[in-house]
């Protein structure tokens, strides 16, 4: 008995490499939206609070760092989601770890410097 073929693979490796477009291009928007915030905030900030200010603009810049690495991976898991290679899964699983790790790390300097800035409030 043959399979039915909704979308014959190279047409769904095309769909889906459209859409690792998008995700992709949602992430790199997402990082350069949280630079203009940042730096918006940076300028109102510094001049009035100098140094103590920064603690807010670095929190406001990794989370949105944070959020942009979060679509990268899923744009990196998307490209190796039809037909993979067991070089692309080894290259999916090295790119996953060393984003999650940074999300890791990001996320949780997030936290402290959350944390921080709630004892510090009156």
């Amino acid at each position: 008995m043959e399979a039915l073929e909704v979308l014959p693979e190279e047409g769904l490796r095309e769909v889906v490499d459209q859409v690792v477009r998008v995700v992709e291009a949602v992430g790199v928007a997402v990082i350069v939206v949280g630079v203009v915030v940042a730096v918006v905030q940076l300028a109102r900030v510094a001049p009035r609070q100098g140094s103590r200010g920064f603690s807010s603009v670095r929190l406001v810049l990794g989370r949105f760092l944070a959020l942009g690495l979060e679509f990268q991976l899923a744009a990196d898991i998307l490209t190796t989601a039809v037909a993979p290679s067991f070089e692309e899964l080894g290259k999916l699983a090295a790119v996953a770890a060393i984003r999650t790790a940074l999300n890791f790390f990001l996320a949780r300097e997030i936290r402290e410097e959350q944390q921080a800035q709630d004892a510090a409030r009156p």
